[in-house]
């Protein structure tokens, strides 16, 4: 088992004794929703990944155990340090913006920002692709933290909204 697999392991064990450790949170009688549903929801959703990562992992090594026994030498997976980094420089950009031009600014500028970063779109197609999902995902995630959820938003002090 590689890295990936030992972190997974972890992250489940961790996610596993948390959601023993919330169901002792004592409920609200004023409303439906207790303490415990929010980290429940993290907490399932950390459990499913790293699942997800410890089969991914073990899907990996058969893969590479299989190629050995043909005979064949797995190619070295490239590593890009560089988009890393540029990940990390967006997202703090995005940090940054967040109390001066709101959620809704920032967060459709974050998301077509770090599309682009990843993948650079080559024409006006996928320009449209990257523009119509970062749209979509700011007005979906805005619906559902600022309507559905009652999260208080960051409101922008150059934009007002």
């Amino acid at each position: 088992m590689t890295r990936d697999g030992i972190a997974g392991l972890i992250c489940l064990a961790l996610s596993i004794a948390m959601l023993v450790l919330i169901r002792g949170l004592p409920q609200s009688s004023f409303v439906p929703i207790g303490p415990d549903f929010y980290p429940r929801i993290v907490l399932i959703i950390m459990a499913v990944l790293s699942v997800m990562l410890i089969a991914s992992d073990l899907w990996r090594q058969r893969k590479h155990a299989t190629a050995a026994a043909a005979g064949a030498e797995p190619a070295p997976e490239k590593r890009n340090y560089r988009l890393v980094g540029i990940t990390f420089v967006v997202f703090a950009g995005y940090v940054a913006l967040l109390p001066l031009v709101g959620y809704r600014v920032a967060t459709f500028l974050f998301m077509a920002a770090l599309q682009a970063m990843m993948e650079p779109p080559r024409n006006a197609r996928r320009w449209a692709v990257v523009l119509i999902s970062a749209l979509a995902t700011t007005a979906i995630s805005y619906v559902v933290f600022d309507n559905l959820l009652s999260v208080l938003l960051p409101r922008g002090s150059w934009t007002g909204w």
